[in-house]
């Protein structure tokens, strides 16, 4: 891994946070994400910086922004990008290896600290989803990493996919999979599919993948089945007490029906102090993002922003 210096491209108005569209690499690939600057940051001062990991989507242009605004307010820097394969980021599309978005987010930060307007002693991670997993693995590998917060992710990827299927369309699903592993050796092509057919899930999350996700509309050749398999052997709850004693904060939804609330327990079970669970009553998955729920969108950046004024202390 390496990071590159800082790419180009500003976008300020005087009615928003100035945004520059960002690079670095890692394993030689190009990645892509957007630095947004704390409001009201002093000229040369350093700020607290939050990176923010987007999910199994990676349709983190949809669902990142009211987050990265509500930071940046809050005298936050930030960086979202998106993971190799994934929007303009180079590597095989939408692929999707939990160890090597480990590693991208670890050149993130890497990155990051290379910015004059980022204090590296003061960098935190906010992960949704997916995204929530692999942060804490990474704040787990890497620690000047100050404190991380996870939104609705799996602890352990593997028992979290299996349980979104019934038993009879496990077996067919594994049988599709046989065959698919045999065809990746030969062929060395994975088999796509939509992302609901990837990642089953309840009512709700599975209509937010048409009128929120639109996850076919943005990548009409759908997702690789290897994905499955890929997540499989991830289980994040086996490196999160390595963290302590620096903080976690894990929050959840009720009635999540992509990634089940026992995931939230089992994570805050396995960390070590200093640690926070925190279960949002009645809400699903994809309530936690404003365009779906801008309700639960609140108490989740409110909690998240004490979390983050505690830990990482912006300044005045």
């Amino acid at each position: 891994m390496r990071a590159s210096a800082p790419g180009t491209g500003t976008d300020a108005s005087p009615a928003a946070p100035l945004q520059e569209a960002v690079h670095f690499y890692c394993d030689g690939l190009r990645l892509s994400g957007q630095f947004t600057r704390a409001a009201g940051a002093r000229a040369g001062a350093r700020s607290p910086t939050i990176v923010c990991i987007h999910g199994y989507t990676g349709r983190k242009e949809v669902y990142m922004p009211g987050y990265v605004r509500e930071l940046s307010a809050a005298g936050y820097n930030t960086l979202d990008f998106h993971h190799r394969g994934f929007g303009e980021s180079e590597g095989v599309a939408l692929r999707n290896k939990p160890w090597d978005q480990v590693d991208d987010i670890l050149a993130a930060v890497i990155y990051l600290r290379q910015r004059p307007e980022v204090d590296p002693e003061r960098i935190g991670l906010y992960g949704t989803s997916f995204g929530g997993s692999t942060g804490m693995v990474a704040t787990a590998h890497d620690p000047d990493i100050r404190c991380a917060v996870s939104v609705g992710s799996s602890a352990h990827c593997g028992r979290s996919a299996r349980a979104k299927r019934s038993y009879s369309d496990l077996l067919d699903w594994e049988d599709m999979m046989k065959q698919d592993r045999i065809d990746r050796v030969l062929t060395g092509q994975s088999r796509r599919v939509p992302y609901e057919a990837l990642a089953p899930s309840g009512r709700g999350e599975a209509d937010a993948a048409h009128t929120m996700y639109r996850t076919t509309e943005r990548y009409p050749d759908g997702y690789p089945v290897e994905n499955y398999d890929h997540a499989q052997h991830f289980v994040p709850e086996r490196y999160v007490d390595r963290i302590a004693p620096r903080p976690v904060l894990f929050i959840h939804t009720e009635r999540d029906t992509i990634v089940p609330v026992a995931e939230a327990h089992s994570f805050h079970a396995h960390a070590r102090e200093p640690k926070q669970l925190v279960i949002i009553p009645g809400a699903n998955h994809v309530d936690v993002y404003e365009p779906r729920n801008p309700q639960v969108f609140g108490v989740v950046i409110g909690h998240m922003l004490r979390f983050f004024g505690q830990h990482l202390r912006p300044a005045a």
